[in-house]
């Protein structure tokens, strides 16, 4: 699959999205104008929550982590690897951002996950190390390669493995985030580039809103 074949997927997954919204006038108790302002924000909802995979990965401290069970939070999942030369630092550098903007309450109720599309480089110690950098809360997950594809397939983020006979390869893939609520199951996407000045105004209600 080239760049221009991700690109076009994650373009028809999101017109798919927009059009199961519109059909959905009230999603969750909200008002078309809430949806509306979600969509503005970049935020899109699923109609209907995804289950994750039943599978286990790796934290940045070397513990395994079964990732549909990650619950009692919302988290932010970040596909990215950290010898990226571009999308991956900045958008960490927005997400630190964003949470600084965001309430206490809203923020107590948010965690931002990096998953490694690089498992062969990105092991526990380097995402530690990495994260650290941008805010220590930042919490990674890497693992066998097969398992991080089966993950970003179920929620709709693919991505190109890099060459790894190649030196300093790169890693083609979307600066998208999945948003999981705290029942561990996928609610939506995040577009990027991220637009933390409307973000720091919707997602507060999101994530303080519903359980």
């Amino acid at each position: 699959m080239t760049r221009t074949q991700i690109t076009v997927f994650v373009l028809v997954a999101f017109v798919a999205l927009v059009l199961g919204l519109t059909v959905h006038k009230v999603l969750n108790g909200r008002s078309q104008g809430d949806t509306a302002a979600l969509i503005d924000a970049g935020i899109i909802l699923l109609p209907q929550s995804r289950s994750l995979p039943a599978l286990s990965l790796i934290d940045q401290d070397g513990r395994p982590v079964a990732v549909d069970q990650l619950k009692d939070k919302w988290s932010l999942l970040f596909f990215g690897y950290t010898f990226c030369p571009d999308i991956c630092p900045t958008t960490l550098a927005q997400l630190r951002e964003l949470q600084a903007l965001l309430p206490e309450a809203a923020r107590q109720q948010l965690q931002v996950i990096l998953v490694s599309i690089d498992p062969q480089r990105d092991t526990p110690q380097q995402l530690k190390q990495y994260l650290g950098y941008f805010d220590p809360t930042f919490q990674g997950l890497t693992g066998e390669l097969l398992s991080i594809q089966k993950l970003a397939n179920a929620v709709s983020i693919p991505f190109i493995p890099g060459d790894t006979t190649k030196e300093n390869y790169t890693v083609d893939h979307s600066g998208n985030l999945v948003i999981i609520g705290p029942d561990g199951r996928q609610r939506g996407f995040i577009r990027a580039p991220l637009n933390n000045q409307k973000l720091k105004e919707q997602l507060p209600g999101l994530l303080t809103g519903e359980g």
